[in-house]
Order: C-alpha cells, then structure tokens, then sequence
C-alpha cells in the first residue's frame, strides 16, 4: 500500500530562517528520491520566499492574502493543485512569520476535517538567538545578534504584544528549532537552551544552522520520529494577537529597474536594503524584516535583513550585471503603511538615480494584517 504524503510545517517568527530551513530540507527530500512540493504563505501576494524556492527549482505554490489559519480552504487546494501531475511524497509548509494557534486551526483540520490523508510530523517552530535571549531572558551579546536598543525601544520587531505571539508559537510547538547555532559559543546556546527547559519544560530542542546545515540530521530525525503530533493545547488571546500582528505595516511590492549601461546585480540590491536601513532607522521605525530578491538575465540575488540593528545580508549572491533587473521587496516595519509606501518608493528611486537607472514600481500593497478569523479552530 503507497504511503500517505507527508506533511511537515515549520513556524516561527519573522526572520528566523524558516525558508533557508526549508529549502535545505526540500534539497535532501529531493536527493533522496522522493518528490518534495512546498506551500509558502503570506498576508499579500509577490513574496520573496515563493521566488527564490522556485530559482531553486522547487515545485511551489502560494497561499496569499491570508494566514493559513483563516484560509484553510486555500491551503488545501493548493496542496491539491500541486499534486495533479504527480503524488507528492512530501508537503513542506511555511506560514506566515505572525501566526500563531497553527495547532488547533492547520494541524487538527487536516487531521479530521480534510477528507484526504496525510502524515503529518511533529510541528516545530524556529528561534534565531537574539530573539530568543531577548524574550525569554537576557540580551546577546554575540557577533552578529541584534540584542541592542534603538530610541529607547527593544530592537527585532518586538513590542508585548509581539512578544504575545511570539511566546505561544513556542508554547504550541512540539519542538523548537534553534536556528544559527553556529553562531554562538558552546556556553551562549547552553544558557539558551536552559532559558527554553526553565520556561516551556519538557520541550525538545534541535540545534541547528539552515546557512550551513549543521544539526539537519537531528532535525530529520525529530520530524519522521514518532513524536507527539500536536499535543500541547493552549488558550489564546484573539484580542491581544490580533494587535500584536497589526503593529506591522506590510509592503509587497514589484519593481523594474532598466539602465543604459549594465550594473552590478548584488551590489544593487545590498545598497537599496542599506539605504531603507537608513531611511528607517532616521524616523525610528522598527524592522522586523526586510526581503528582496532580484532576478536579471545573469541569475538571481536574495538580500535580507531581520532587525533594525545589524547590516543587511546577501543570502544569495547572483555575481552578475544586467542593465534590467527585476526586483520583489517584503517589509514588515513598525511604521503607518502610508509612510512605509513613502519610504519604499524614495528609496528605489535614489538607489536607481544613483547607477543612472530608472526604477518603476509595478505593483505594490501596503497595509496592517486584518484580525485573525480562523476557518476551524479545533481544541
């Protein structure tokens, strides 16, 4: 008898690594033989995420406009729609980086709604480090973390009521996926790892790098074990989530950028992530996440930033000039949608004038996510 799909859903918060966790997981699904599809979600449409896993030559579709809490039905026909020329032999899901309550609205609803079966793994949530000594105790000092203050605020897009969300994602989880491990001395994630059995006992912890892979096979072997599958219920506070969401402004946006004479591809999008850096930090709006990817004739390039503090990164190099670049921008900023629009579009405008381009903006939304109305919500 052929075995059932199996369905596996990593969470997390913004900027914690869940699509280079995925992908890394995807690569080894693929490698193994078995036939992998990817289900990428976000609260508007032209994400960075379903771009760059499908440069990566990944079966992916998108579940945009919402959660997938509050479109379930969505989620389904997606994963429906990507198995209609071949059976899947793996369902890899990431929502999006503000939900929480994925238990009770996602994971339960497959298990006894949804009329097709799968099997699905234990559900584990990501923590990059400075999230995770800055909420549950102690800011890092380690290279490259994000532990400081800007204007007198906590920096890494976290306000209480983020922090709500942020502790019930690990609450819910059935094991927290402890990201850039490599970036922290043996004594720094052992007192991580302390701070996470003092406060969510008894839960399991994989230490692992998705830059590098160290710490994948624990990961795989969490996730086809025969650990519990949703076993840890938990009440949630709608009134308090959905303000901790609504912090966020939210900007998709996509851009053309034609010059007479070829440009550096990289050297672009890192100065345009540098510069809304700047232009952020300038009125004291909090970054929770930048993302941007260009795509040109040479490749493709991917740059992130995931605090207000820190430089941001070229997560994928493309080593190429191009006079037309394709760009797709993801900001979730503390700032007025209104004024995060403003920002955005100044930006791409001086970084074009800069190289002697023009930039154009092709489609852009801004908005704060709506109040989470989940479709089931089974306990």
């Amino acid at each position: 008898m052929t075995q059932a799909p199996r369905f596996i859903m990593i969470g997390g918060f913004l900027g914690a690594g869940k699509t280079t966790t995925i992908a890394r997981l995807a690569a080894q699904f693929r490698s193994a033989g078995q036939r992998v599809v990817i289900v990428t979600n976000d609260q508007a449409s032209d994400l960075v995420d379903t771009l760059f896993l499908r440069t990566q030559g990944f079966d992916v579709g998108e579940v945009a406009g919402s959660c997938f809490c509050c479109n379930f039905d969505e989620l389904t026909r997606t994963v429906e729609s990507l198995g209609e020329s071949a059976r899947p032999d793996v369902i890899l899901a990431e929502p999006v980086g503000s939900c929480t309550d994925l238990v009770a609205t996602v994971i339960r609803p497959l298990e006894q709604v949804y009329d097709q079966r799968f099997r699905i793994a234990p559900y584990g949530v990501i923590i990059k480090p400075s999230h995770g000594f800055k909420i549950l105790g102690e800011s890092s000092k380690e290279p490259g973390t994000d532990g400081t203050e800007l204007n007198g605020s906590v920096t890494g897009g976290f306000s209480p009521k983020a922090e709500y969300i942020f502790r019930k994602q690990i609450e819910e989880a059935d094991f927290v996926i402890l990201n850039r491990a490599d970036e922290l001395s043996s004594e720094r994630l052992d007192q991580l790892t302390a701070n996470l059995a003092a406060q969510y006992p008894g839960m399991p912890v994989v230490r692992m790098s998705a830059k590098t892979g160290m710490g994948l096979d624990a990961l795989h072997a969490i996730i086809d074990g025969p650990g519990a599958v949703g076993s840890r219920a938990m009440e949630v506070d709608y009134d308090t989530y959905a303000e901790g969401e609504a912090e966020l402004g939210w900007l998709n946006c996509q851009v053309e950028v034609r010059a007479a004479s070829a440009i550096d591809v990289d050297r672009f999008l890192i100065g345009l992530l540098q510069r809304l850096q700047a232009a952020l930090a300038a009125i004291g709006a909090e970054v929770a996440h930048l993302k941007a990817i260009a795509i040109a004739d040479g490749g493709q390039a991917v740059a992130n930033l995931v605090s207000s503090v820190g430089e941001p990164v070229l997560s994928l190099a493309s080593e190429s000039q191009a006079n037309d670049i394709n760009l797709v921008i993801n900001a979730r900023v503390g700032l007025d949608p209104d004024r995060l629009t403003a920002v955005v579009e100044q930006a791409i405008s001086q970084q074009s004038d800069g190289v002697g381009a023009r930039g154009k903006v092709i489609s852009l939304q801004s908005f704060r996510p709506g109040r989470p109305v989940p479709t089931h919500r089974l306990v």
